[in-house]
């Protein structure tokens, strides 16, 4: 019979070791996140071992519920504890009755590939993606290429909090070797340069650096491996290319090395990261415009998909349009653009996080920074006589920020949003002006994303994985407006005595 967790448990008691834990708000929109915890930090483990035990079986009673083959393909980032996390979530999945077919170290987009390759229904890669030390969580899916929506989310955090897990016969496990080889195959099949471009490869010293470098050298890169080595205590920067920290040392290192690209990847390895050769960072949404322009000249016609953080170049790009290319712009968070784009057979799924989801003929669909990488680097091949800075330079002059992520409580951050959505929704009606504009559209598909009369916006969402708020801004006139924004928004959110310190601003 399974037990039921405890949303709380004080650590270094004998109830600790002998009760799972399982706080009910590590259950996300799309992934599963938890502060697990490191000796002396002044927070409370919200998971423990028991606890992950308890999420495995309940993911494997949701495999049976839900009709699929119950044979899972199981990975974990490089972080001291992950190894750990994810035999007892095999324990708990095999209680279940499900086969596990372990394949070791993983970047999230191999565990995605393991699926294909293995013909196992289900993935669960144990990672934090690119979170600080003490954090993990598990990204699952049970219908390649797809991960969970909301609604397995909901469904599977009923599972393990109510204990209606099943224990089942059947349950086995074995490791699989030779699926880093595969999978590497599969990201390089194909492609060869026409030259050698230099390529500065920064990993953070994450799980990354076991595979970025030999990806791109084996295309024909010439590579400079920054922060490539394993480092689970990540002595530098945390592995995430949407940091400014990290974003400044691939900036030195491309200058240093006279490189003609850095590409940078995130924990797991499912996002990339772009400075140019000028030293230049180039964010996510705008990378993605230099790649929509590039394959809708090879795909004409081509559909893609956006997140709502993204440049509003998707849809006023001159070059886009005579390409015939068309953009929705749908919720942000991996699952749902990756969901998005299968329904609608996009060529891409652009998010302005990193996580690019290329289909047919490119990709099986999932993010994989390795894959984006390599379509940045034949992008680039493809331009003779042009530099990265030169690609940057061509697309239409946008003012925007990176994203900026105030502190909210898990609890409190979806009541914030809304009420923040109202008074913005009001101000429309009232003819409230923002930096001397009125607001002429709203959109609320996720959060809000507010359009001023120039096209210049502003975006406030809660954040899906982590307790804060999101909040970007971008104007195509003058980076005078994009700050007034931020300043309109920074006035909205200090009148929440919920909301707490930026960790970035612009």
């Amino acid at each position: 019979m399974a037990r039921k967790p405890q949303a709380q448990i004080a650590p270094n008691s004998y109830a600790f070791e002998t009760r799972p834990l399982v706080k009910p708000t590590g259950f996300r929109e799309y992934d599963a996140r938890w502060w697990f915890g490191i000796p002396g930090h002044e927070k409370d483990p919200e998971l423990n071992l028991y606890g992950v035990r308890a999420l495995g079986e309940g993911l494997g009673t949701l495999m049976y519920e839900r009709g699929v083959d119950p044979v899972i393909a199981v990975g974990h980032d490089f972080r001291h504890y992950s190894l750990a996390i994810k035999m007892a979530l095999v324990n708990g999945l095999m209680s279940a009755g499900v086969k596990v077919m372990d394949i070791g170290l993983a970047l999230s987009p191999m565990a995605y590939f393991a699926q294909f390759h293995l013909n196992a229904a289900g993935v669960a890669m144990v990672t934090a993606s690119h979170n600080s030390n003490g954090w993990t969580g598990v990204k699952m899916g049970i219908e390649p290429p797809l991960t969970f929506g909301p609604d397995e989310m909901a469904r599977l955090k009923s599972i393990v909090l109510n204990a209606e897990s099943q224990a089942r016969p059947g349950g086995s496990y074995g490791y699989v070797d030779g699926v880093r080889d595969a999978y590497l195959d599969d990201v390089v099949n194909g492609v060869s340069l026409s030259r050698p471009i230099k390529v500065v490869a920064a990993c953070g010293n994450g799980t990354a650096g076991a595979f970025a470098p030999e990806a791109l050298r084996r295309i024909g890169a010439e590579v400079i491996a920054v922060d490539c080595d394993l480092d689970h205590t990540f002595p530098n920067y945390n592995p995430n290319p949407e940091s400014m920290k990290m974003l400044h040392a691939m900036r030195d290192a491309v200058l240093e090395h006279g490189a003609d690209v850095a590409l940078g990847f995130d924990g797991d390895g499912d996002r990339c990261g772009v400075v140019d050769d000028e030293g230049e960072e180039i964010f996510a949404d705008k990378v993605g415009v230099m790649l929509a322009r590039d394959l809708s000249a090879l795909h004409p016609n081509a559909q893609f998909v956006a997140d709502v953080k993204s440049t509003g170049l998707f849809n006023t790009d001159p070059v886009l349009k005579a390409n015939g290319a068309k953009t929705d712009y749908y919720k942000t968070g991996h699952s749902y653009i990756k969901r998005r784009s299968k329904e609608l057979n996009a060529l891409v799924g652009f998010e302005k996080s990193g996580h690019y989801f290329f289909n047919a003929p490119i990709g099986r669909g999932y993010d994989c920074g390795l894959v984006s990488a390599v379509a940045i680097l034949q992008m680039l091949d493809r331009s003779p006589g042009k530099t990265m800075g030169d690609l940057r330079r061509d697309l239409p002059m946008t003012y925007g920020s990176p994203t900026m992520s105030p502190a909210c409580a898990d609890e409190e951050k979806y009541g914030v949003v809304e009420r923040i959505v109202a008074e913005i929704q009001a101000a429309k009606e009232e003819g409230e002006t923002v930096v001397g504009q009125r607001i002429v559209d709203v959109n609320t598909v996720n959060g809000v994303r507010y359009t001023l009369q120039d096209g210049s916006w502003g975006l406030i969402r809660a954040s899906s994985n982590t307790p804060n708020l999101v909040v970007v801004v971008e104007s195509p006139t003058a980076r005078e407006n994009a700050v007034g924004i931020f300043r309109d928004i920074e006035r909205r959110l200090a009148a929440h005595d919920e909301v707490g310190e930026f960790d970035q601003k612009i």
